[in-house]
């Protein structure tokens, strides 16, 4: 068996980091008390590099059962012809067809909104950072709210992660205390932007849709993306904001919007998507695509919510995404080499190792390792402990130590 160096993130060697794993898993039992304790109170301290990394090392250990399985899915090392993608050049060629061709079915973006800035509406101290009500503009005719939160007494600049939702209320501890990650990480260090659909999901269509309702020119689901790289800009543009250590969070519905904001939008350092539905599923309530506040758009009325059946089918490009062939793990590929995590639930079991063998495959030909993460959990709902992978997931790809 090789030896290994846990501490810097890479092995290159699969059966020892699992057998790292099955160890770090025996004693896993006592550090999660500890940290139940200390989250309990909120006063959970990140630790260095190598202790973040030998907690979420097991996370890209792929199952025994699924190594080298690549499932039905169309390889994204193949071109559309059917050639191969051999070197990093090859990639850099293929991954722009596979950009081009998810925009041209989704809709071209408008023109970034990259000067702006954020307008400071109210301020308020919470225990070990700031919390600032702000405005800005997502969208070129639209202006949304949401929660900025820095950390108090920070020296130069900082990591920071967005996090999207329904509402940014929840993010910042507002609401359902386990998918509070805005509050959580903004208590760890890290600045945050905590962003919703406040005003779509009140009046039940969900998402963003440019120009209008009546008329969008772009899938959704992608526009949310462009809503993102927008707070991103914000963000970049902030005195206490490092724009290299920038990522993006977010669960369900929030999920489906961090995995296409990250991998349309590669400014993004690294991203984690809880239990969205990381691949399509006709057969899964909660992998709703179809609807039309993610790919199935169509104008008003819409079809009657819930899953495709011949009397109730589904609209948009969504079905003809799926009539060729198309599935999210090409978006995924996108993603290489930035690091993601999938902190998979009910919609995302182990079987989806499938799909993401796919960009692990992406990531060894550039000579990377270490860059394709899953959690597992049962149901749905985020837990402590599929948090704290993500929490210090971040720490570890975004935080270097002594910070």
């Amino acid at each position: 068996m090789k030896k290994i160096k846990i501490s810097n993130g890479e092995c290159g060697d699969g059966v020892c980091l699992a057998r790292v794993a099955f160890a770090k898993r025996c004693l896993g039992g006592l550090l999660m008390v500890v940290l139940f304790a200390t989250a309990a109170h909120g006063q959970k301290e990140r630790g260095s590099a190598g202790q973040n990394w030998n907690y979420i090392a097991a996370d890209f250990v792929v199952p025994e059962k699924y190594v080298g399985d690549y499932g039905d899915f169309r390889s994204p090392l193949k071109f559309r012809d059917g050639s191969e993608v051999k070197t990093a050049v090859d990639w850099g060629k293929r991954r722009q067809q596979i950009l081009d061709h998810w925009n041209g079915m989704m809709g071209q973006w408008p023109a970034l909104l990259t000067e702006q800035k954020l307008e400071i509406v109210s301020s308020e101290k919470r225990e070990n950072f700031t919390e600032h009500k702000i405005r800005f503009r997502w969208l070129p005719n639209e202006i949304t709210d949401g929660y900025l939160l820095i950390p108090q007494n920070a020296k130069g600049k900082l990591p920071a992660v967005i996090t999207v939702y329904y509402e940014p209320e929840t993010a910042v501890g507002k609401g359902n205390e386990l998918r509070d990650f805005a509050y959580q990480l903004a208590k760890r260090g890290f600045v945050t932007l905590s962003i919703g659909t406040r005003a779509t999901t009140d009046n039940k269509t969900y998402s963003l849709y440019w120009p209008g309702i009546k008329n969008a020119k772009v899938q959704p689901l992608s526009m949310l993306a462009y809503a993102a790289a927008n707070a991103w800009h914000v963000l970049a543009n902030h005195e206490k904001v490092d724009e290299k250590r920038i990522g993006i969070v977010g669960h369900s519905y929030g999920g489906k919007w961090a995995m296409f904001a990250s991998c349309l939008f590669d400014e993004f350092a690294c991203s984690v998507w809880s239990d969205p539905g990381i691949i399509f599923n006709d057969e899964h309530r909660s992998v709703n695509y179809w609807e039309p506040w993610y790919l199935g758009y169509y104008p008003q009325p819409w079809r009657k919510r819930g899953m495709v059946t011949a009397e109730n089918p589904s609209f948009g490009v969504y079905p003809q995404m799926r009539k060729q062939g198309d599935d999210l793990h090409e978006l995924h590929a996108l993603m290489a080499p930035r690091p993601f995590l999938v902190s998979g639930g009910s919609a995302d079991t182990p079987e989806q190792w499938k799909a993401l063998n796919h960009s692990i495959a992406v990531n060894q030909l550039l000579g990377k390792k270490n860059r394709v993460a899953m959690t597992n959990r049962p149901k749905h709902d985020p837990t402590v402990e599929s948090n704290e992978h993500i929490y210090q997931f971040f720490e570890h790809f975004l935080m270097p130590d002594g910070e």
